[in-house]
């Protein structure tokens, strides 16, 4: 039990550190952008891959909450995405073949890529119109015993894989839906209204 309170609070503090290097101008123009397409009706299509999907459609779920004209890319009633919807992509590496792919074809027809990744640079980042940084881990531990990397000063998170980027990812997400909801004037309310009743 020592070692898994030792994991939680390594990777709450990982996640902390995460969500507190968000660029707040970056978040506002996200923001920004959802509320326009919601105003002018325009789609918000979401896409990840592995369980950045499963981040993508827990927010999602919250857009369609708050009313918005949202779907998930890859369900057998997702619409055609058009010019000036929204491709949403979530990708830590950015480098995931079917997001780039989805970004790729997205764009052909006009739609704005926003991209939630950790990684400007990469594939996603440079197709992107805008992209929110958030950090995940950079590398794999070489020695896969904790206690080994304390003693000889590693100190890398002990998430496994994406761990860090994907539940840093859902707590900016689901805060984003706060402020969405205040913004738009909603409240907890409206929000269960729109909630599933056949479940």
């Amino acid at each position: 039990m020592e070692e898994l309170k030792t994991v939680i609070d390594e990777i709450l503090r990982s996640i902390s550190l995460t969500v507190s290097k968000l660029d707040l101008e970056e978040v506002n123009k996200l923001i920004d952008l959802l509320i326009e397409a919601k105003r002018s009706d325009k789609k918000i299509m979401v896409i990840g891959a592995g369980r950045s999907g499963l981040v993508g459609r827990a927010f999602a779920m919250r857009l369609m909450h708050l009313n918005f004209n949202v779907h998930v890319v890859g369900e057998t009633i997702t619409p055609a995405v058009e010019r000036d919807d929204i491709l949403l992509a979530i990708s830590g590496s950015g480098t995931t073949t079917v997001i780039v792919t989805a970004a790729r074809i997205a764009k052909k027809v006009g739609a704005k890529i926003v991209a939630i990744t950790s990684h400007r640079n990469s594939p996603l980042g440079k197709q992107a119109d805008h992209t929110v940084i958030v950090r995940g881990r950079t590398k794999l531990a070489k020695d896969r015993d904790y206690f080994s990397r304390q003693i000889l000063g590693v100190h890398e998170p002990l998430a496994p894989l994406g761990t860090v980027f994907e539940v840093a990812s859902t707590v900016f997400l689901d805060s984003l839906v706060t402020v969405l909801m205040r913004r738009l004037g909603k409240t907890e309310k409206d929000l269960r209204a729109r909630h599933a009743t056949i479940e």
